[in-house]
């Protein structure tokens, strides 16, 4: 991941800059991209959540997995307020980043809401996460990491 998003900031939820290194390293990332305008999106948005929050407060030890948001709003107070009222506590590339239509190209995202769950080479696990989570609920994790190549002892 530490390749993906090599010299940038990330930014938490409640709009502190996170060195993405130190966040994303040895975790299976899944890359949102996502908007508040675009109904699909909200409607996976408290999925995702509950999925998230299951992985990382209701398994000892929390599972190595993190999302990032990669916004597709209309401008940065829009992402804000979408991230504030619907996300779960994770990170976000910042809004005026243009790094994130290098991120569209690279994964190839023509339609929101997409959830690409990738290693930490930012080699792509799978880009149907929005499908599997809804599909598979918890347990599509447990083949997410077997790919990642994170060797731990996660028993979720």
């Amino acid at each position: 991941m530490v390749d993906v998003f090599s010299g940038r900031l990330l930014v938490s939820k409640d709009g502190r800059s996170v060195d993405p290194e130190e966040a994303l390293q040895n975790k299976v990332v899944g890359l949102y991209f996502s908007a508040g305008w675009c109904s699909p999106c909200r409607d996976f948005t408290p999925v995702l959540c509950d999925f998230y929050t299951e992985l990382l407060e209701e398994t000892e030890p929390p599972a190595p997995f993190e999302v990032v948001f990669i916004s597709s709003d209309h401008s940065a107070e829009e992402m804000a307020g979408y991230m504030r009222a619907m996300h779960g506590d994770w990170l976000a590339l910042p809004f005026h980043d243009p790094y994130k239509q290098d991120l569209k190209k690279k994964y190839n995202i023509t339609a929101i809401p997409k959830l690409v769950i990738v290693k930490q080479t930012g080699e792509v696990i799978t880009d149907k996460g929005r499908k599997q989570i809804r599909d598979k609920g918890l347990s599509c994790f447990r083949n997410w990491l077997e790919a990642a190549d994170i060797f731990q002892n996660f028993s979720g």
